[in-house]
């Protein structure tokens, strides 16, 4: 069955560093594009940064500059480096990565990450 882990959240102040990781296991099937999506508090979630396993990368304007989705293709690892954190980024993040030939997206469990003023 696959698993995706998520690590890495944490308290943070304003202006600080975080850096998310995201371990996939269970599958020989390869992956496809791999993400991190944010849910706010009593907002809906968001795309925050998605990579497709050629390297092309797509950003939420409210994080390009700040944050660096990365991956390890052989280790089957996604990686969000998010620098210079806001209030506003406050959220539970989750990995997502779409596998296999027909591409079935499957979600992590979520790491929350907090920052303070």
């Amino acid at each position: 069955q696959v698993q995706l882990v998520e690590s890495g959240g944490g308290l943070v102040q304003a202006g600080g560093s975080l850096r998310l990781s995201c371990a996939v296991s269970g599958t020989t099937f390869s992956i496809n594009a791999m993400g991190w999506h944010r849910q706010p508090p009593g907002k809906q979630r968001e795309l925050v940064a998605t990579m497709t396993s050629g390297g092309l990368t797509v950003y939420a304007d409210s994080v390009k500059g700040r944050f660096t989705i990365f991956r390890d293709n052989a280790k089957n690892l996604a990686y969000l480096q998010m620098n210079s954190l806001k209030p506003e980024d406050t959220a539970l993040y989750y990995c997502n990565a779409d596998v296999g030939p027909y591409r079935y997206t499957y979600w992590g469990q979520g790491t929350q990450v907090t920052v303070s003023s």
